[in-house]
């Protein structure tokens, strides 16, 4: 991780710039950057990718080359997504380089992850090819089966082709996987290898060497080879002149792999030595070769000592004139940027860095056909957060805004987290001399000329826009020009080009945080949604209705989140959003969009009802704009009547919806266990059967013959579909049922599941296949549901056939067979793993246990439980059992829980959510052992006792999900557990013990309370406040979904619920000891004696207005949540009556200067109006606070007018200061004969920097060179040159042709201090003739001494120069 820099440690309650930085960082692109041509790593105008929020997902891919260098993960690297891969503290080998198996073959590393990136290509084009297949297949079955059987045939030869495929390339990448994470030995070390044939090693050594040993001639080793002895060999080869490229570059790959390979060799380095090879390098007229020792200099950096180390070499000369360079040196550029990104990534390095440097990094970013653009405005970025009167002394501020305006850098997100990190504080607020840093990409949506033909440049602002709202900083900087940045966004909905509005639209259902219901796509198409019971075969949101049954018992958890979306919402409608969408729905052409924009003013209505105060929402929700437009004019009523119809239609869809949901959460908990059994496929069909039961005799037989059953015994025939309607209603009746048996039906049907049939057991695994499990289940439970049926299951063969099948398992039956049904290809390829399905709807009946029981199939399933090398059988059994019934099942699942690998135990554990978080029902009310949610909650309780810490921490999420009821929270505290083993892990559930008497009683006799309390009131709570930022920073990222898998992934049917996953919701207020500690009177008697209280009210008090120190802000944001917290408990109305805190809390909120220190007081404030005590403290003091139609308070709060919230002092901008560059390490000489024309050229050099006189200033330039081309072989003359380019902002192309005009030679006698000698000589010289005589220009007059000291001021340094690095200075100045 990035080391913080000195103003990071002030957390903010919202995702600060700095935390989404170092998100962006985090994800690492899993290529290696130095396996990346210049080419490939940052190409103009290149796509963006789909992910709207990461600049990890930003894709800037150029065409692919390879570059020269080899690769290797080296400081100042940069992945192919701008994201660092170098290490990022003073000693990377500590912590970036900890595995041993990358130390021990690095080498090998890059290739190892790019063939499992191959891999994974591959296994995605053949998943492409299956779904395809899938989906053809299943429109194939729906038509005839004799004209689709040739069609078929093929379809199903390609899906075969392609299950295999993509088993055995699934096979090869963990197989790579595995062999990366080896440490391996390799045969012979890459080193010795390529000195086999070194002529600087002697016959002696070489004759010794043999091929497949890893000895020299002296018995020694390969391996023990001393790493000083390699180095000194390479620096001794380095030695030699006049070689090919060639030589240098692999011998300095080699010292590159020596470094990576022994990490402390860095800090053992002779400088003296080293540097002169690294000199040379750098000076050679090889563009290779110099790109090769950038490479290994940055590669030997250590700390910040080896960086001055490094300066003292003059390298700043060697960087400024690479980075001016043209196209053509693109790898020399490459890694002399990444040398510069080396001083970014070690501590403090970054004030080693010169203004000269920086400035030619400025002046590539300037360029906008510089292939190296994009990271030289990382760069910059990464230098902004790090030191920002840096980079803002040295101009660094005008590329960065211009990048985040015109939309061209798809890293934007990284430019807006530096600016909102400097908008945070008043002191850093001085920094940005406009102060409209961040209104740059409001502008391209309102330019009509960029709004067309630049779709990508708007998806950049959009993202930019998004992340500028989504946080404290951004509101507060658009706050001070009134919001017109939100409000020219809003009018912007008025242009003509349907992209932008669409773009537009989107930007804010993802600012509102709202999610598209499900059937938004058929309503955006045109479909009646309310005709022919769609609505009613419509899923309610799996999402709402999950967090529904999560959270029903704990009402106090406050989602920050939906609080600072009230904020945004109360933002946009003051900026006229209503008024804007109902004339886009009114006024538009395009009926898809004027359908979008009617979706998204019904979910504005819907959630203005819900999250704000009555008298704002009720001000809007009559639509007054869309009333003025009636007239009596026919095309205005036509188009209002077409907006009414939709709000009609929307509204009737909503109405219906609710009433769905209503009967679904009432059904959701009763059917939970058959959903997750079936992996969610039964959960697609509507509760109700389609028809009765009680149907008559003529209608059943009707149906038998539709089925096509009873005529055709080849099974691809029937109609799967209505066999399924049939049994699952009509056959349920035992009148029917003997009807069926009449038939061929019955008989047909349960024969097609008999395995040595082999038809339902040889179908090929696919997902339209995937309905004769489905019908196959529900033919158990429906012949289990009658004692007919019962009997007739009981006498079928089915389960005879199923048993041995079995037994080919159980080692211990003596049954085998050369191919069993269940062998691992067979599982894989075919439906012989739905059996399992079809078992687990046999046990969830007791007379199918006692079926099973018959069979002896627990045995067997006991035994397969043992197996070592089959996971998947093992998989497939534990997630289709049900164990609701107290059976040998349970032991059996005990049995896995407890004696099975590590993988097995984890997926066993996560089988016992559905039955621990399960709605209780009468049978499990009462604390009976049977109850299968106390047996589940008393296995978990033993899985925290796991020598694994993955299976503990798994069960503690878990619990802690049951302890949202009471009943089950009681339960689990009756249980005694002990985690003082798992320390934080188990830290959140020992705090949901405390809400609860007997959970504080408990505890209390552990005397946990005490050390726990002493614990927060020490240090926890600033630890609190970065949970609960890293929290909404997360919650703000834009992260898409994966709840969509596919069928033949390997979860479907597993039993497993991904809502586990889900669970851990972000933005929601984690748990606190003191909100916890006040659920209980003796909590609150505790933490009255204790003071802690009285202390965190006088630290609000004596420091609400600190804006300095950092570390005292992030004590008055411990303590602003801890008095939250407990405010938000009824219980805890009594402390804040007492203290007065919340006028204090409001002051912070009004009048702060700390801007998320106000964020953090809006929050807290929304978590006292939880409670009926707090909400009435603010509405006396003017505060609006949202409540449901109960009257209970939701914890939205808005302050009475929004201009008392975002009120800041106006910074004091501080001058813009003149660049703060060193002083020349030495005197310029005194005037000679020559000083006209000298003067004439640095005059010309200062003029080129402007674009109005550039091109006269080039043409001068030239023009001395022609006539006296001596003066521009002059080292002192060129160091001049060189510090006004340092003084100077100009463009990239202008110091190109400056630098050009002088010999190379110059550069390295300025860079080897060869001038020195020159100089005095020539001072002696000067001394002797005099210095007091006029100069004489170019036309043979003489130049008047106010040109000279014109010129003189022009070169002269700021006067407060001398407290920055000096960019050009030698050893010894």
């Amino acid at each position: 991780m990035v080391p913080p820099p000195p103003a990071s440690t002030a957390s903010s309650a919202t995702p600060t710039p700095l935390n989404i930085l170092r998100s962006h960082r985090r994800n690492n692109s899993k290529h290696e950057e130095e396996g990346l041509g210049v080419r490939e790593v940052l190409a103009p105008g290149s796509a963006i990718g789909n992910d709207a929020r990461s600049i990890a997902n930003a894709s800037m891919f150029g065409p692919r080359t390879a570059s020269l260098i080899n690769s290797v993960n080296g400081p100042g690297s940069f992945s192919s997504n701008l994201d660092m891969t170098g290490p990022r503290s003073a000693r990377p080998e500590l912590n970036t380089y900890a595995s041993a198996a990358s130390d021990s073959r690095p080498e090998d590393a890059t290739a190892s992850e790019r063939r499992q990136a191959d891999y994974r290509e591959k296994i995605t084009k053949e998943m492409k090819i299956k779904i395809g297949s899938e989906n053809l297949l299943e429109a194939l079955l729906a038509k005839n089966a004799k004209q689709t059987r040739d069609q078929r045939m093929r379809v199903e030869s390609e899906l075969n082709s392609s299950n295999k495929k993509i088993a055995e390339l699934k096979f090869q990448l963990q197989h790579e996987i595995e062999q990366a994470k080896r440490p391996v030995t390799p045969i012979q070390r890459r080193i010795s290898a390529i000195y086999q044939g070194s002529p600087m090693r002697s016959d002696s050594r070489l004759s010794g060497e043999k091929e497949d040993q890893e000895y020299d001639d002296e018995g020694e080793s390969v391996e023990d080879t001393s790493p000083t002895f390699v180095l000194a060999e390479i620096l001794q080869s380095l030695e030699a002149e006049g070689m090919q490229p060639d030589y240098y570059v692999t011998r300095a790959n080699t010292l590159v792999d020596l470094f990576k390979r022994h990490r402390t060799l860095k800090y053992d380095l002779a400088w003296s030595i080293f540097g002169l090879r690294v000199q040379m390098m750098l000076l050679s007229d090889s563009r290779e070769v110099v790109s090769a020792g950038y490479r290994v200099t940055r590669h030997a950096v250590a700390d910040r000592k080896s960086l001055q180390t490094i300066r003292a070499l003059n390298t700043d000369f060697v960087v400024v004139l690479s980075l001016a360079k043209d196209s053509k040196a693109t790898i020399e550029r490459e890694q002399a940027l990444k040398f510069v990104r080396a001083f970014v990534d070690v501590k403090d390095g970054v004030l080693e860095l010169s203004n000269a440097v920086i400035r030619a990094v400025i002046s590539v970013a300037e360029h906008y056909e510089d292939r190296l653009r994009n990271v030289a405005l990382l760069t910059l970025t990464e230098i902004l957060i790090r030191n920002p009167e840096l980079l803002v002394r040295a101009g660094g501020i005008a590329p960065l805004s211009e990048a985040l305006k015109d939309g061209n850098y798809p890293g934007s997100e990284s430019i807006v987290a530096a600016f909102l990190y400097l908008t945070d504080t008043p002191i850093q607020r001085r920094l940005l001399y406009s102060g409209q840093e961040l209104q740059g990409p409001f502008g391209m949506f309102s330019d009509c000329l960029t709004v067309h033909g630049h779709e990508e440049r708007l998806k950049t602002c959009a993202r930019s826009i998004a992340a500028i709202i989504n946080s404290w900083p951004g509101l507060f900087a658009l706050s001070q020009s009134g919001f017109a940045g939100i409000s020219s966004l809003l009018m912007s909905l008025s242009h003509p080009a349907p992209f932008a509005k669409n773009l537009l639209l989107d930007l804010l259902f993802d600012l509102l945080h709202i999610r598209p219901p499900s059937w938004t796509s058929s309503f955006l198409a045109g479909r009646r949604l309310t005709t022919y019971g769609r609505v009613a075969n419509l899923r309610a949101d799996p999402m709402e209705d999950q967090s529904r049954l999560e959270n029903e018992d704990d009402l106090n958890r406050s989602n920050l989140v939906d609080h600072y979306r009230a904020l945004v919402l109360s933002i946009l409608i003051q900026c006229g959003l209503v008024d804007a969408l109902s004339n886009l729905s009114f006024d538009d052409e395009d009926l898809q969009l004027q359908r979008k924009t009617t979706l998204l003013l019904n979910e504005v209505l819907k959630l203005a009802d819900h999250a704000l105060p009555n008298h704002q929402s009720a001000q809007i929700q009559a639509l007054p704009s869309v009333m003025e437009h009636r007239s009596d004019e026919e095309g205005e009523e036509k188009a209002y009547d077409i907006f009414s119809d939709m709000v009609f239609q929307i509204d009737s869809v909503n109405k219906t919806l609710t009433r769905t949901k209503t009967h679904k959460l009432s059904s959701n908990a009763t059917h939970a266990r058959q959903d997750s059994r079936t992996g969610g496929k039964a959960s697609a069909e509507p509760n109700k059967p389609k028809y009765s039961v009680d149907i008559d005799e003529i209608q059943f037989r009707s149906l038998i013959v539709e089925s096509q059953v009873v005529a055709h015994a080849n099974y691809l025939k029937w109609r799967w579909d209505l066999i399924f309607d049939i049994v699952e209603g009509p056959l349920q009746n035992p009148k029917r049922l003997e009807e069926a048996k009449s038939t061929k039906f019955l008989k047909r049907l349960i024969g097609f599941y008999r395995p040595f049939k082999y038809r339902f057991s040889e179908a090929r695994n696919t997902k339209p296949n995937q309905r004769y499990v489905r019908v196959g289940s529900a033919l158990i439970k429906s012949l289990l549901k009658t004692s007919e049926g019962a009997q007739y299951l009981a006498e079928n063969k089915m389960l005879a056939q199923l048993a041995e099948c079995l037994a080919q398992l159980d080692y211990m039956s003596g049954i085998t067979s050369n191919t069993p049904l269940f062998a691992a290809d067979r599982i894989a390829e075919t439906m012989s793993g739905g059996y399992f399905s079809i078992l687990g709807a046999l046990s969830s009946d007791p007379q199918g246990i006692v079926m099973i029981s018959r069979w002896r199939m627990i045995n067997m399933f006991y035994h397969i439980i043992d197996l070592k090398d089959r996971d998947d059988i093992i998989h497939l059994l534990l997630g289709n059992m049900d164990f609701t019934l107290n059976s040998h099942l349970r032991v059996m699942l005990s049995k896995a829980l407890t004696a099975c690998p590590k993988a097995i135990r984890i997926f066993a554990t996560k089988l016992l959510r559905k039955y621990a978080t399960q709605e209780p029902t009468n049978s499990t009310s009462s604390r009976s052992t049977n109850g299968s949610a106390y047996w589940a909650i008393r296995l978990l309780v033993t899985q925290l006792y796991d020598p694994v810490v993955e299976v503990s921490e798994v069960a503690v999420q878990i619990l802690q999900e049951a302890c949202n009821r009471k009943q089950y929270l009681e339960f689990v505290v009756m249980c005694r557990p002990a985690l003082d083993h798992l320390g934080e892990i188990g830290a959140p559930l020992l705090l949901r013990f405390l809400s609860t008497s007997l959970g504080y009683q408990y505890l209390h006799g552990l005397d946990y309370i005490t050390h726990e309390m002493d614990d927060w009131f020490l240090g926890r709570n600033e630890k609190y406040v970065t949970l609960v930022e890293a929290s909404l920073s997360r919650a703000f990222s834009y992260e898409p979904e994966r709840h969509n898998r596919s069928a033949s992934s390997g979860t479907a049917g597993s039993g497993v619920d991904d809502s586990l996953e889900r669970h851990q919701l972000f933005g929601v207020v984690p748990p606190h000891f003191y909100r916890e500690l006040t659920r209980t009177t003796e909590g609150c008697k505790l933490l009255k004696g204790s003071g802690h209280f009285e202390e965190f009210v006088s630290t609000i008090k004596d420091f609400w207005a600190e804006d300095e120190d950092l570390e005292t802000m992030l004590k008055v944001k411990g303590s602003l949540w801890a008095v939250g917290n407990v405010g938000s408990m009824e219980l805890g109305a009594p402390f804040l009556e007492r203290s007065g805190v919340i006028d204090w809390i409001i002051r912070i909120a009004e009048r702060s200067q700390v801007i998320t220190m106000r964020g953090t007081a809006f929050f807290v404030l929304g978590l006292v109006s939880r409670s009926l005590h707090g909400a009435e403290i603010l509405a006396e003091r003017g505060w609006d606070v949202a409540t449901n139609s109960l009257g209970q308070s939701l914890g939205y709060v808005l302050p009475p007018r929004l201009d008392a919230l975002f009120p800041v002092e106006a910074p004091t901008r501080i001058p813009r200061p003149r660049s703060p560059l060193a002083k020349l390490s030495k005197p310029p000489p005194n005037l000679r004969r020559d000083d006209a024309y000298e003067n004439r050229i640095y005059k010309a050099v200062v003029e080129a920097g402007n674009t109005v006189l550039s091109r006269k200033a080039l043409n001068d330039l030239n023009s001395i060179k022609s006539k006296h081309p001596q003066l521009f072989t002059s080292p002192p003359i060129f160091r001049k040159a060189l510090f006004i380019l340092e003084c100077h902002t100009i463009r990239l192309p202008i110091r190109t042709r400056i630098i050009d005009m002088f010999e190379r030679g110059v550069m390295k006698r300025i860079v080897l201090e060869e001038e020195d000698d020159a100089e005095d000589g020539e001072d002696s010289d000067e001394e002797s003739r005099g210095a007091g005589g006029r100069s004489r220009s170019g036309t043979g007059g003489y130049e008047s001494e106010e040109e000279n000291q014109k010129t003189a001021r022009l070169m002269m340094p700021p006067p407060d120069s001398a407290r920055t690095v000096r960019p050009f200075g030698r050893k010894g100045t």
